[in-house]
């Protein structure tokens, strides 16, 4: 027992290294930038830089070893951060509002997938694998990309870039799981694609999404009665409390699944109708930051892990799997976007910036874990590999340009009708 006093765990190593790397990743940047880079990069270096060199750490907290907890850690970060979404929309009609949006989400993001699964093919994956990684890679993040989305409830002045990727972010993660269940059936029938397509299409695209927003507008509207109506002389909205946010989406999601629908719809549509409640009392901006908290300290912790288990999936990332990555980030999500937005009210530096801001984050973490504990992958390694690389190279490009480059596009004066949208 004597020997053992000072002996060291490599859990509580752990926890220490994730305090210093949380301190140092938000606190630095302040001295060498008014408009710091998002943290977000920062954590995940961070992370590789403490845990890199430690014996036995990144083999502790790989999602090679141990996808359930990376599954339930990010499962519940982006819940909480599509309720905040939804939450800090302030407007949602107007003329061509939507467009960006939809053609985002009805173009770009399925041209990026059958791209990246092209790509996963010719880099030597199975079928199966190669659309798994397109699907977990498809959707834009609503968890880092708080630089490129509109502000608090509240506000105000949303511009349209803002509004476009705020959307965005807040419906693909949902519509990315229909792509991922499509993965599962290739792996699951051994690339056979008869007798499932039409259950797949009912199922899995039509019934579940449909389900998720009637799930999600019937809670916030509910929620929204809780709050802001019952008991009418005194209603929860006039305490200082916001943890009713977060019983509120749990309860949501969790029902939501239950009855097999999708329970992200649901907590994004929910945070949106719940924002239509009252819409200019200041108990909203209660609910966001106090979500927002919630959903930063989770994530802050999970990018550490992230940057820690880099060592142990490095061995299978060789250069066409990074080269997907930088493809996705540099060229493939570019172009979609791109293509996607012409013809919209935007002009070309807004639409621009709207398409290479597609930011990648927790969302593919959860996919990838949630698909890994359904069947076994057989290109697991070089699927976490890659989608660890792409996220990473994302949170430097998009972190550390956003809040400048975002900014400037949101300021521009050339376009009249933009500022009218944006007003």
């Amino acid at each position: 027992m004597d020997g053992a006093f000072f002996e060291f765990s490599a859990y509580h190593i752990l926890l220490a290294g994730c305090g210093v790397v949380i301190v140092a990743a938000y606190w630095l940047p302040r001295y060498f930038s008014g408009r710091e880079p998002a943290a977000s990069g920062l954590l995940i270096l961070g992370g590789l830089a403490a845990f890199g060199l430690l014996p036995g750490v990144p083999e502790a907290i790989t999602p090679l070893d141990r996808p359930t907890i990376w599954q339930f850690a990010s499962e519940f970060a982006v819940i909480i951060a599509l309720f905040g979404t939804g939450i800090r929309i302030d407007k949602i009609s107007g003329h061509g509002l939507w467009s960006p949006t939809i053609r985002l989400l009805v173009i770009a993001m399925p041209l990026c997938i059958l791209v990246v699964a092209g790509l996963g093919l010719l880099a030597g994956m199975t079928l199966a694998g190669a659309v798994l990684l397109a699907a977990v890679l498809a959707p834009t993040d609503p968890v880092l990309a708080a630089d490129v989305q509109v502000g608090p409830p509240l506000e105000g002045g949303e511009h349209p870039i803002r509004f476009a990727l705020t959307t965005e972010a807040g419906l693909n993660d949902g519509l990315a799981f229909p792509f991922v269940y499509f993965a599962i059936f290739i792996a699951a029938t051994a690339g056979g694609m008869d007798g499932w397509i039409g259950e797949w299409f009912g199922l899995y695209v039509v019934y579940k999404i449909a389900l998720g927003v009637l799930m999600g507008l019937g809670a916030g509207w509910l929620l929204g009665l809780v709050l802001f109506a019952f008991p009418r002389g005194n209603p929860l909205a006039e305490t200082g409390s916001g943890v009713i946010a977060l019983a509120g989406v749990l309860l949501t999601y969790g029902f939501t699944e239950l009855i097999e629908g999708y329970g992200f719809i649901a907590a994004f549509f929910m945070g949106l109708m719940l924002r239509r409640k009252e819409d200019d009392h200041k108990y909203h901006a209660r609910l966001h930051s106090f979500s927002e908290a919630l959903e930063h300290a989770v994530t802050a912790v999970l990018l550490v892990m992230l940057g820690g288990a880099i060592p142990a999936l490095l061995p299978y990332l060789d250069w066409s799997l990074a080269l997907i990555g930088l493809g996705l980030i540099m060229v493939i999500r570019p172009a979609s976007g791109m293509l996607s937005l012409l013809g919209t009210s935007l002009s070309l530096k807004q639409r621009g910036v709207v398409a290479f801001y597609g930011v990648r984050g927790i969302g593919s973490i959860y996919y990838l874990a949630y698909a890994g504990a359904q069947l076994d992958l057989v290109n697991e390694g070089e699927l976490w590999a890659t989608v660890v690389f792409t996220i990473l190279l994302s949170t430097m490009i998009h972190g550390f340009s956003a809040g400048s480059v975002v900014w400037a596009a949101t300021h521009e004066k050339d376009d009249p009708s933009t500022e009218k949208q944006g007003s």
